[in-house]
């Protein structure tokens, strides 16, 4: 029979499984808001209307297209937060796409939906700083 004592590692498991499930219930509820939100966004998008003024045409066209942006980003937004869900439910929720060790929990809380370690990201940022000049 196994004892009830834990080993520090499970112990340690255990937490970030519970930081984990935390985090699944984080991005359920912002889920849920950024589609309410899309939902009252849409119905509020400004209709294509001809103007008289051709200034009116061009202000009405800028707020409209920056509206649609918005959405795309939302877009984005939501499907990353799919496929966080689906790496937690799978068991590979918190791991680096690019060297495989565990990513940080106080990173992951802080951007729940990122894929990459610190050390790695902050690598990618530089190589497209380089990239950029």
């Amino acid at each position: 029979m196994k004892g009830k004592n834990k080993t520090k590692s499970e112990k340690k498991r255990s937490l970030r499984e519970e930081k984990i499930l935390e985090i699944k219930k984080k991005l359920i509820r912002q889920k849920e808001a950024l589609l309410s939100e899309a939902g009252d966004a849409l119905n509020t998008l400004p209709d294509e209307t001809l103007f008289p003024e051709l200034g009116d045409q061009a202000s009405a066209e800028i707020d409209r297209n920056f509206m649609l942006r918005l959405k795309g980003r939302e877009r984005q937004l939501l499907k990353k937060i799919d496929e966080a869900i689906e790496k937690i439910d799978s068991g590979t929720y918190g791991i680096c796409e690019v060297c495989g060790e565990e990513i940080n929990i106080k990173r992951l809380e802080a951007r729940p939906v990122t894929t990459m370690c610190i050390e790695c990201k902050t690598e990618q940022e530089e190589e497209e700083k380089l990239r950029e000049r």
